[in-house]
């Protein structure tokens, strides 16, 4: 086995396809595909489910395709650590995040990491939990910023900081002069959720239980909004079509209709999600992860609770 041929399962595994896996790697697709075969012959096992639309991959196969990422990003550290003997934070950063935090979290951070890494180029990537952590794991990115619970083998993860969640409503609406809103208030409204796959969603349902008991009262609603982003939802608040509840970042952020909409903290206990970063146990370049750390602790988010951290290195 080479590394050629991790290379060309990992890209299969990425593309679901061969011939887009054989352009990703610059090689014909009979090429590709016998040197797959010849891996698969030496070990014993199939990798791939070959069907007429796309390729699946086996059980075991994604775990060979999972430690044979690995193997590649090992080789790839090599020259990382050469490079890092003249200067640590050399070379593209890959860097994902959710899409409730990278609009907020990204316009500060972005300079501030320039300023302490100006050699090492970003590559940013937003999306939901599910997709930054399967490109984590094949070595697609660095790192990503995530919300708590993340358990996942292999990584480790550093709390940065906790988000309050805040009341958004019309400047027009009831609401609106009240110095806080209790939880269990939110039930007598039309509430305005993200559709399934945000886990700010799952956040706010759990933090809110009560919402669940009014989803058949406000379901068409909500499933009309499965789709749409936090901004989407700002301007549906500020129509008049309901209320929602947004993470403090967001809430504050500066936008055309901020004159139309008030932000309204809630009573104590106050709902909150805690932002870290995942990054993989096998990650070589910690020097990268320090300056991220250093960087966001420096972003001017008056609105959070930033968690006292140790250097990474």
């Amino acid at each position: 086995m080479t590394l050629t041929e991790f290379r060309y399962i990992v890209a299969v595994a990425q593309t679901r396809h061969f011939g887009r896996a054989a352009d990703a790697c610059f090689v014909s697709q009979p090429t590709l595909s016998v040197a797959i075969k010849k891996l698969e012959e030496e070990l014993g096992v199939s990798l791939f489910e070959r069907g007429n639309n796309e390729i699946s991959v086996t059980p075991i196969g994604a775990r060979i395709v999972e430690q044979a990422a690995q193997i590649l990003e090992q080789a790839k550290s090599l020259k990382l650590l050469a490079q890092q003997g003249k200067n640590p934070l050399v070379g593209t950063f890959k860097i994902g995040a959710l899409f409730t935090i990278a609009p907020y979290l990204l316009p500060h951070l972005i300079p501030a990491l320039q300023a302490i890494a100006p050699d090492m180029p970003l590559q940013l990537e937003e999306n939901f939990t599910r997709k930054l952590t399967e490109k984590l794991r094949l070595g697609e990115l660095d790192v990503i910023i995530v919300s708590l619970p993340f358990d996942e083998p292999g990584m480790e993860t550093l709390t940065l900081y906790h988000e309050p969640f805040q009341v958004v409503v019309p400047t027009h609406h009831a609401w609106a002069s009240r110095a806080s809103i209790a939880v269990d208030e939110l039930t007598s409204e039309n509430m305005l959720l993200l559709g399934d796959g945000h886990c700010f969603r799952d956040q706010v349902l759990q933090a809110c239980p009560g919402l669940n008991n009014s989803a058949t009262r406000t379901g068409t609603m909500q499933k009309a909004l499965e789709s749409s982003s936090l901004e989407t939802i700002r301007y549906m608040v500020a129509s008049g079509t309901g209320i929602t509840i947004m993470p403090c970042t967001a809430a504050s952020s500066t936008t055309a209709n901020q004159g139309m909409l008030t932000f309204i903290p809630f009573a104590e206990p106050i709902p909150n999600r805690p932002i870290a970063l995942a990054w993989r146990k096998s990650y070589p370049r910690i020097a990268a992860l320090e300056a991220l750390r250093r960087a966001i602790m420096q972003c001017p988010l008056s609105c959070v609770d930033f968690v006292p951290t140790l250097p990474l290195a």
